[in-house]
């Protein structure tokens, strides 16, 4: 058994902007470092064992302050955890899509990382971390582009809301049925 808490980063300039970033690096905007410490604040009236997070600098800018808010350690950063990669959507808006590649460019191979790459990743993770840490609550933060799928995947539906900067989604795992406990949960943000 192993509980996770997924969290997608908060926001950035470049989610402000509409601005696809994949595995470009980018820090949060002023907006998501108070959305990080209003999770934060969340947080301290639970117990987690231990945040992991991405290399990218949005997500350990808001892994830090939830374990500085919460006292919950940091155990370590995983490139595993990175957003999907974009090939080369990263860096455009959506009217560079549309002037570039046309009404149409989602149907080109502009280098994405498939489904079953990403997938990948978060396996080979997940092995890791439960031999490590069986029986823990885990923090996790990552990339709505890399937890959507993941979720999806482990579920076995459809994530039907878009993922918001800072929402917290648990996931529990029971043998080797995975039940979702909350999705996409943004309370903390309420009076932003």
């Amino acid at each position: 058994m192993i509980t996770i808490g997924l969290i997608r980063h908060g926001t950035t300039e470049w989610n402000l902007v509409g601005r696809m970033q994949g595995q470009m690096d980018t820090d949060l905007a002023e907006v998501g470092r108070l959305q990080a410490e209003r999770l934060g604040e969340r947080l301290k009236s639970e117990t987690w064992d231990g945040i992991m997070s991405s290399d990218l600098i949005r997500a350990k800018q808001t892994a830090q302050t939830i374990s500085d808010k919460t006292g919950t350690p940091i155990w370590g950063l995983d490139s595993r955890l990175r957003e999907r990669h974009f090939g080369q959507l990263e860096g455009t808006t959506l009217d560079d899509r549309l002037n570039r590649w046309g009404e149409g460019w989602r149907e080109l191979d502009l280098g994405m990382e498939s489904d079953e790459d990403l997938l990948a990743r978060w396996f080979s993770f997940l092995q890791d971390l439960e031999a490590g840490h069986r029986g823990k609550k885990v923090l996790i933060v990552s990339h709505g582009g890399y937890i959507a799928p993941v979720l999806e995947h482990l579920m076995g539906k459809p994530v039907e809301s878009h993922l918001s900067n800072t929402s917290l989604t648990v996931i529990k795992r029971d043998i080797s049925i995975w039940n979702c406990l909350l999705l996409n949960c943004t309370a903390h943000l309420n009076d932003l």
